[in-house]
């Protein structure tokens, strides 16, 4: 797709984060045309290169999480990649940096100075606990955010410890939150008759902490401390995982009236929605271990075709739980082209999580994946700043790229 067509062509980010979730919240604005200059330092580049699974020396997850950008060097610890810097800030809508607080005024190139050079710049500085506060000066890593922001505490069998999510939960839920603050300061400073800026707070725990809310509200107002319960609920019965004959898995919930009336009808116990001790989702889940026996003792009886043929029949809410290869073979997901694919110079084809989501309109395009390491170095620094080809080769003698 011709980048012009795309809903956010013109919107410049200047990207000097490092690794998963600040990285993400620009990687969501590319997909949509923002033209994202990805910064990396000349000889480390980004922690994200070396993270999770490798294929033949090179992290496969950098493919997508760094998609559609353009990937330059540039040594932010020198004076000369300073000044190198504060040039491209004066091209940019947006910078996105998650440094420690405090790392980016050391290198003479925090909100007070950058501002200055651009009145209408918008700045995301994403880390663990936020730019000011007692733990502000902390490392923090999405590990800890998911156990501060008391994810941890709900997630996991009620018999067993606090369970850590198997994916970067908080790097993504905030990586999320940092696409839609950057959007929310661009309008407001579209509509703001000085097109004046502001930077961005975003901390990696309060965004998964938000999500919260259920468990804090009746803390609040009840004083319920919320307990682990497994792949149950502590607001809906039914809702659990069930294992089907043949050795499949299903999730599903109950989370309406009518809902678990049509569970009822599929489990052929019609019944049971007039019993007292299953009438309301308040009894339901007083007696959620005798539910899940009746529910669970019919599942495990079947293999699972009939079991999602029978239930989404009588309108019941029921799906798989696949393993990551199931995902790409589901046809759904198919139909609605959730994977798409794409020609990498380095892997060939490469199957990747599709645009999120679809505009009737104007949808986003992935036109490239994760580049190499100051691959765009010639088409920024002589490009976009004009320099010459000998600046050019001096920068990269004085290791500035």
């Amino acid at each position: 797709m011709n980048n012009d067509n795309l809903p956010l062509n013109g919107l410049k980010i200047l990207d000097a984060s490092t690794m998963i979730a600040a990285p993400w919240s620009s990687t969501y604005l590319a997909d949509f045309g923002a033209d994202v200059i990805k910064i990396e330092h000349p000889e480390f580049g980004d922690h994200a290169r070396g993270y999770g699974k490798q294929k033949d020396g090179s992290a496969v997850f950098w493919k997508t999480l760094n998609r559609n950008k353009k990937c330059i060097t540039l040594n932010l610890s020198k004076p000369e990649g300073q000044e190198l810097f504060k040039k491209l800030v004066a091209e940019v809508d947006v910078v996105v940096e998650n440094f420690r607080p405090g790392t980016f005024e050391k290198w003479n190139l925090g909100w007070a100075t950058l501002s200055k050079i651009n009145p209408a710049l918008v700045m995301l500085r994403t880390t663990g606990f936020g730019q000011d506060g007692p733990y502000s000066t902390r490392a923090g890593f999405g590990t800890v955010a998911e156990g501060m922001s008391g994810f941890t505490s709900i997630n996991g069998e009620a018999d067993g410890s606090p369970t850590l999510p198997g994916l970067a939960l908080a790097d993504g839920v905030g990586s999320v939150f940092g696409s839609l603050s950057i959007m929310i300061a661009l309008f407001e400073r579209a509509n703001n008759p000085d097109r004046k800026g502001q930077y961005i707070d975003m901390s990696l725990y309060e965004p998964l902490l938000r999500f919260m809310e259920p468990h804090l509200m009746a803390y609040d107002q009840l004083g319920i401390i919320a307990k682990r319960v497994g792949n149950g609920s502590v607001s809906t019965a039914p809702r659990n995982s069930y294992q089907t004959k043949d050795h499949k898995w299903v999730a599903l919930s109950g989370a309406t009236q009518s809902i678990t009336k049509n569970i009822f009808n599929a489990i052929g116990r019609e019944e049971l929605f007039n019993d007292e001790k299953f009438s309301t989702n308040e009894a339901r889940l007083k007696n959620v271990e005798e539910l899940d026996m009746l529910i669970g003792g019919w599942i495990v009886e079947r293999d699972l075709n009939e079991v999602l043929q029978v239930f989404n029949d009588c309108g019941a809410v029921i799906g798989p739980m696949y393993d990551v290869s199931q995902l790409y073979e589901d046809p759904h997901f198919k139909y609605r082209e959730t994977f798409i694919t794409i020609e990498d110079k380095e892997f060939g084809d490469v199957r990747v999580p599709n645009v999120v989501a679809k505009f009737s309109r104007t949808p986003g395009s992935v036109n490239s994946l994760g580049a190499a390491k100051g691959e765009h170095n010639h088409d920024i620094y002589c490009g976009l700043l004009s320099l010459s080809e000998e600046q050019l080769d001096e920068l990269k003698r004085l290791q500035i790229i």
